[in-house]
């Protein structure tokens, strides 16, 4: 019965020490996670209005201008696939989540005989895909719950130069970005978007509304230069804020069932602890009344 007590006593010290830990990454999260937030939702009217001004020039041009990045490639049957995952865990089922959509997408264009070029954000998405000996184009770690521009300018920089890159120097016909979008505190969803050739799918215009005549300078041509790649630079500093707030918010509300769960064995293991206390001390008084029997003798 000791030796019983001593394991409950053990695993409530082991469990309270781990609610501790749990309890610091819950505040830890919860102190991070309105930045994030506040991060997520100040970058949409950006957004919003630089997707309805390339919405309006594409519209406005037609078909008289060929842009690269508005050209479907028929050269190479490449495709590149950005993955954005977390740098840590014990956020849930958010890196499985992400990296479930991230296999659907890729076994989807396998089907469609396409040639996946893997480019991967996060330490748990690298780790998930080199225990599973995928080859890896690029791999970014380090800044997943607070990305920065410039890692949002290295990722539009490397996307655009693998499609603008010929076929015979691993140039890509397509680039997709699988990440998560962050609804509400307890809603995060995995999305894919086709980001090259480009897709305006936010801020599109109703079919009824009029657009009025622009003059370009020095051309429509420069123009889209100009614009297309701050396009999609926008919206992937947009995909890694909802990624970064995406991620906090998880490993918030994890923590927290996490701290619950634990308070939950601790009141389980001091009862069964108080129990086997209880069964030690009724032996004892068994044994006691016992002896004391023995020692008496036989009575007449």
């Amino acid at each position: 019965m000791a030796g019983t007590q001593r394991v409950y006593r053990a695993r409530i010290n082991s469990t309270s020490s781990l609610k501790k830990i749990f309890r610091a990454m819950e505040l830890i999260a919860a102190s991070r996670i309105g930045k994030a937030r506040q991060a997520a939702h100040a970058s949409e009217p950006y957004t919003s209005a630089l997707t309805r001004a390339v919405s309006a020039v594409a519209t406005h041009v037609g078909a008289s201008v060929q842009h690269p990045l508005l050209s479907e490639r028929h050269d190479t049957d490449g495709v590149a696939v950005l993955v954005l995952t977390a740098d840590r865990g014990m956020a849930g089922a958010y890196n499985a989540s992400v990296l479930r959509e991230a296999e659907r997408l890729m076994a989807t264009l396998r089907a469609e005989g396409k040639t996946i070029d893997l480019c991967v954000v996060g330490r748990r998405g690298i780790g998930y895909f080199d225990f599973r000996g995928a080859a890896m184009a690029e791999t970014w770690q380090g800044q997943s719950d607070e990305p920065t521009p410039e890692l949002a300018g290295e990722l539009a920089k490397t996307m655009l130069d693998r499609f603008l890159a010929p076929a015979g120097e691993n140039g890509v016909g397509e680039i997709h970005v699988v990440y998560t979008h962050f609804r509400s505190m307890v809603s995060q969803t995995p999305r894919v978007i086709r980001m090259l050739p480009l897709e305006v799918v936010e801020g599109v215009v109703e079919s009824h509304e009029l657009f009025p005549l622009y003059e370009f300078e020095p051309n429509a041509h420069r123009v889209l230069d100009a614009l297309l790649p701050r396009y999609i630079r926008a919206r992937l500093w947009d995909c890694l804020l909802q990624t970064a707030a995406s991620e906090l918010a998880a490993r918030q509300r994890a923590m927290h069932t996490a701290t619950e769960n634990a308070e939950d064995l601790i009141r389980t293991y001091t009862r069964l602890a108080n129990q086997a206390r209880q069964a030690e001390i009724t032996q004892e008084i068994s044994e006691i009344v016992s002896g004391a029997d023995a020692l008496a003798g036989p009575r007449e």
